[in-house]
Parts: C-alpha cells; structure tokens; sequence
C-alpha cells in the first residue's frame, strides 16, 4: 500500500512554505499524467492554486485599494456661476442690469474625517486576509476530507474485487462437489447469485468511486478528471495533543481571528461616526459683476451646521452596538468550535482504537474461522450457510476497518482545519490491510 501524506489543512502563514515543498517534492518539468496516482498533496497543491472560491479575494482587494483611493480624496472644489437680474421688466430687461458671480466654492474638513475614513478602509483589509485564510482552511479541509472518502471507497473497491473473486470460487467449488452428488443443485443456484450479488455490488462501488473523482476534481475548477487512482494510506494516524492543548490553538485560529479584524473595523467605525459629529466649515469665494454700474467686486462667505454633534449621535451609539455585538459572536463561534472539536477528537481516538481492535483481535480470528469453516464443508461436517456466513462475516469486518479508519481520518482532517495546525507527524510504518484480512479461499 503506497505511503500517506498525512498533511491536511495547513494555516495560511505556511502556504509558501508548503509550495517550496511541493516545488521540491514534485519535478516541475514533468508534466502531471493521469497514469500516475493522485496524491494528497498534488490535490491540496491544485486546490490552492485553482480553486475560484480561492481567487475572488484577490478581486476584492483591489476593490478595497479603489476605495481607499476614495476614501483618502479631500473635498472636491466646486465652481459655479450665477446670473440675477436680468430678463425682467422695465430697467431690466435684456442684460443690462444683470449680476453675474463665478464662484468656488468647497468644505473644510474637521474632526480628522479624512484619516477616519481611510482607517476604515485599511481595517477591512485586515478583516479581508483574515476571511481569506478562513476560507483557505475550509478549501484544504474538505479536499482532504474528500480525498480520504474517495481513498476509502478505492480501498472498498479493492475489498469487492476479493469478494467477487472469493464468490467466483466458492461457485467453482460447490458446482463441481454437485457434480459429483456431494451437494443439491439449490446450492449451486444460492451460490451463482452470490456471485451475481458482489459483481453487482462491485459495480455500484465502481460508479460511486467515479462520482467521488469527479467532484474532487471540481475542487481545483476540472470537470475531467485525469487521474485514475489516488495514493495514500487509510491507517496512518500519527499521534496527537490533548483536547485542552489542541482547543487552545481554535483561539488563534483564522475562524476566530476574523472577529478580531472584524473588532477592528467596528472601532475604526466608531471614530468616523465620531469624526462626523464634528461640523464642517463650507467655504466659498468669487468675483460678482455689476452690469449695470460696470463694476466688479470679490465675495467670499461660509456656513457651518448647527448641532451637528447631537443629529449624529445616533450613528456613534449604532457604530459601538455594533462593536460589542462581535464580541458576542466571537464568543458564540468559540462554543461551536469547542463543541465539534470535542466532538471530533473523541470520534478519532475511539476510530483510531476500533481499528488497532479490528486489525489485532477480529481479522485474525474471522480469517482462521473462514479457513477452518472451508475445510470443514469439503469435509462435510459444515452447510454450506455456514461456509457463506464466515466468508460475510470476514468482508463486514474487512469494511468496518476501513471505515473506521475512514472516520479517524476525516475527525483528524476536521481537528486540522478548526485549530489551523497539522497534528503530530506521522509515523513512517506502513501497516496494510492486506497482512492480516485478505479472504481466503
């Protein structure tokens, strides 16, 4: 059985470092070729590199340097032109006794509007890392837990090519003992569909294997597939913290660092709205002309709103709701992840213990019970119910233990993803299903 990777949802400071390793690992000059197995690693690599969920955010921080761009601009200028007294009656008809005044006019700033509205912007890019990390983790975490579901189905696959090889000569066996009288024909009838039943059941697997490569393509943007199997090892687990130890790194995690961003942009909110309560100075100057006297003259004035502070004290009240809200969030989100991390380390340490009682204890005994139960049915001394029941037996465990190691690697892909770090390196043994659970004839 080939080797396992082992690496699952990496944080998103140790993305570079994870592609100098791939870089290193795979020979870049050598294009990738569907005759060659899939790995782990090739499949996280695509991911990071072709998954659209993965390049919006580049998008979007161009967006928020356009709107930085905006938000930095000072008050425009504004000229206008203004024309009284003319087309009247009597003195004023025509142009003669008409006004005219160019003006320019603009707004002077209080309060330090201008730096509020850009520490805005340049908080929510912050924020905006922080969701890209996130959304990071959650891309590698369910390549990894996809890849293993398909990695087990191969391994199923494997396990219903033995069983319609098994099935296949248990028929050959009972067909040629009732030629020679020692078994009914309802026997070899009972054993022909067996046989028919695990070709079928192959068959299902097969299709469903095909379903599973097709939407782990789809992760990286393929609707072609252009691998046939993949590369791994179901029963490699590594070792692993304890659940106080690995619950402390969810704090660091970017799930809960987006709060903090996201806290950063609600205080940055607050100084605006604050900022807002002070009044701006509207200013303008200009050059009014007096047709009539053939005179011209400067004007220049200003305005200032009153009680500016009192109208936005709404906003400031809003913008700190707003702030403490996260806090409550951040703190409901902590429950959650406490919940499924809890949750998922005691699901991988009771699969990982399943499968070493499994692999010790049941095969063993189920595989020496099948080969007795044969050589007693050639005998004559067991049915041929028993026979087919210790060969049932001896697949159901052979399918448990996969799933079971199924489910430790999914709940240590999962445990990967909520606290940001990979666990414990694995271990380079490399145990088979092979060595002990292969059916026998």
């Amino acid at each position: 059985m080939p080797r396992s990777t082992g690496w699952c949802a990496l944080p998103y400071h140790l993305i570079l470092h994870v592609f100098s390793l791939l870089v290193m690992v795979f020979n870049p000059a050598v294009a990738y070729s569907g005759e060659q197995p899939l790995t782990l690693s090739e499949a996280l690599s695509r991911a990071m590199a072709q998954n659209p969920s993965l390049q919006v955010f580049d998008l979007r921080l161009e967006a928020l340097a356009g709107g930085r761009f905006t938000a930095d601009q000072s008050p425009a200028l504004e000229t206008g032109l203004e024309v009284e007294n003319f087309l009247g009656s009597d003195n004023l008809q025509g142009v003669d006794g008409a006004e005219y005044t160019v003006s320019l006019s603009s707004v002077l700033e209080l309060g330090d509007k201008r730096r509020a509205r850009v520490n805005v912007v340049e908080s929510r890019y912050g924020l905006m890392e922080a969701e890209r990390r996130a959304e990071t983790l959650d891309v590698l975490g369910r390549v990894t837990q996809l890849f293993v579901a398909t990695l087990a189905l191969q391994e199923k696959l494997q396990l219903a090519a033995e069983a319609v090889s098994l099935a296949g000569a248990t028929h050959e066996i009972i067909a040629q003992r009732a030629t020679r009288g020692a078994t009914p024909e309802a026997e070899v009838l009972r054993a022909r569909a067996a046989l028919i039943q695990s070709q079928i059941e192959q068959s299902r697997l097969q299709a469903e294997f095909v379903n599973r490569k097709m939407a782990l393509a789809s992760l990286w943007g393929d609707t072609n597939p252009d691998f046939k199997l993949l590369e791994g090892d179901l029963f490699q687990f590594g070792s692993s913290d304890g659940f106080e130890a690995l619950y402390q790194r969810v704090n660091d995690s970017p799930a809960i660092q987006v709060y903090a961003s996201e806290q950063r942009i609600r205080e940055a909110e607050i100084q605006l709205a604050r900022s807002q309560s002070e009044s701006d100075i509207r200013w303008e100057v200009g050059i009014r002309r007096f047709e009539e006297q053939d005179d011209t003259a400067f004007i220049a004035g200003f305005s200032v709103p009153l009680f500016a502070g009192r109208r936005n004290s709404g906003e400031v009240r809003a913008a700190q709701a707003a702030r403490n809200e996260v806090g409550y969030r951040r703190q409901d989100t902590l429950l959650r992840l406490h919940s499924r991390l809890f949750e998922a380390y005691h699901l991988r340490q009771q699969s990982i213990e399943a499968v070493e009682r499994i692999r010790s204890q049941m095969l063993p005994d189920l595989s020496e019970a099948l080969t007795q139960t044969r050589d007693a049915y050639e005998s004559g001394r067991y049915s041929y119910v028993e026979w087919t029941a210790a060969q049932r037996e001896l697949l159901a465990a052979q399918m448990a233990l996969v799933d079971a190691a199924t489910t430790a690697l999914l709940n240590q892909a999962l445990i990967e993803q909520l606290t940001a770090q990979p666990l414990a390196s694995i271990p380079s043994a490399n145990p088979q299903i092979q060595d002990s659970s292969h059916a026998t004839n």
